[in-house]
């Protein structure tokens, strides 16, 4: 016969386990001695054993009783069971894993990789790092929002982070960041994006600039608000590019009403307004 302690040694388990199993109606408690100890047959220990591998295997205690008075069909299905079950635990972990190690990773939060790499693209062209950032945090709803259509939308961002002229522009915007919203550098770029819009349109059509018709407009008016605060010098500035003949951020148009934009001045190159913090 053994006391606790040597069962516990015997089936390889803490005596805490062993009692913990009494608690749990899993393992039978016997009675106890003349000297006031409990005392354990060599079926407790096959018993033990059992519930042990149980438990090892995954097996939550609530279903070890069910399984070890089970048959042995009813033992193979129970198995079955709670193999699906650790299956789906298995990959929800993973998919956890992936998420931690995203964190990492700077941009790749909540991020797809071909975003995160059109933003490394914009840090190598030498765009001032808080209009990368604009452009990240303005993804990141984006994303979460549509993200079926990111794909469609960033392989455009790239196709258009191609063009000089909307090179020049992300880097003409980087140094006014610095400068009052009078600044002459800014007018200057609000006349050429201007005229660089108008080209394009007439080139590509206006969809080619425009967000999806089917994003709200407090949508698209939270995206503009992000944008803004991050870059002071979009808000005014898009006021600009109003007065000639374009409106919106996110979703770029040309202005209701509007007067034709005024001719660009060739010294400063330029770019399209909606491709600054979002992919529309």
């Amino acid at each position: 016969m053994l006391t606790i302690g040597e069962l516990a040694a015997y089936a390889g388990v803490t005596v805490r386990a062993v009692r913990h199993y009494h608690t749990k109606g899993l393992l039978p408690e016997p009675e106890r001695d003349h000297a006031g100890y409990r005392r354990y047959d060599a079926g407790a220990v096959v018993e033990l054993l059992r519930i042990r591998t149980l438990a090892e295997a995954g097996v939550p205690l609530a279903r070890v009783r069910e399984l070890l008075q089970a048959g042995e069909e009813e033992f193979a299905a129970a198995v079955a069971d709670i193999d699906r079950r650790l299956e789906a635990e298995i990959q929800e972990r993973q998919r956890h894993r992936e998420r931690i190690a995203r964190l990492a990773s700077g941009d790749g939060l909540a991020l797809p990789s071909d975003v995160v790499a059109f933003l490394d693209r914009l840090r190598a062209l030498g765009v001032d790092e808080r209009i990368v950032q604009a452009e990240r945090d303005g993804w990141i709803p984006l994303a979460a929002r549509s993200p079926g259509r990111v794909t469609e939308w960033i392989a455009r961002k790239q196709e258009q982070i191609t063009d000089p002229e909307l090179t020049g522009f992300y880097l003409h915007l980087s140094e006014a960041l610095e400068r009052g919203d009078d600044d002459s550098s800014l007018i200057e770029l609000a006349d050429q994006v201007a005229a660089y819009l108008t080209k394009l349109v007439d080139e590509r059509g206006e969809e080619y600039l425009g967000g999806p018709a089917d994003i709200e407009p407090t949508f698209v008016e939270l995206m503009d608000t992000l944008a803004f605060d991050t870059v002071p010098s979009a808000r005014r500035l898009i006021e600009l590019l109003k007065e000639r003949g374009w409106d919106g951020w996110t979703a770029l148009h040309r202005a209701s009403g509007s007067h034709p934009p005024r001719p660009p001045r060739p010294e400063t190159p330029a770019s399209s307004a909606a491709d600054l913090t979002c992919p529309l």
